[in-house]
């Protein structure tokens, strides 16, 4: 992972969580959390911090095609 696409996962995810008012346990976050991870949890908070940064490497990525 490249330090830029790290910054902008970063920055995407603060941008997703300020328009989500930082409502960390609402419906978004939970439709959110059960579509990365179905019913069970990462294996470790590394697995967690990891796929939150693809998620918003991802997220960057669309919004540059759009």
């Amino acid at each position: 992972m490249s330090l830029f696409g790290a910054l902008d996962g970063v920055y995407q995810l603060a941008r997703l969580a300020a328009m989500s008012r930082f409502r960390v346990r609402g419906a978004y976050w939970g439709w959110r959390w059960h579509t990365a991870f179905g019913r069970g949890a990462p294996a470790s908070r590394v697995e967690l911090l990891t796929a939150a940064l693809r998620y918003g490497r991802w997220m960057g990525r669309m919004r540059r095609l759009g």
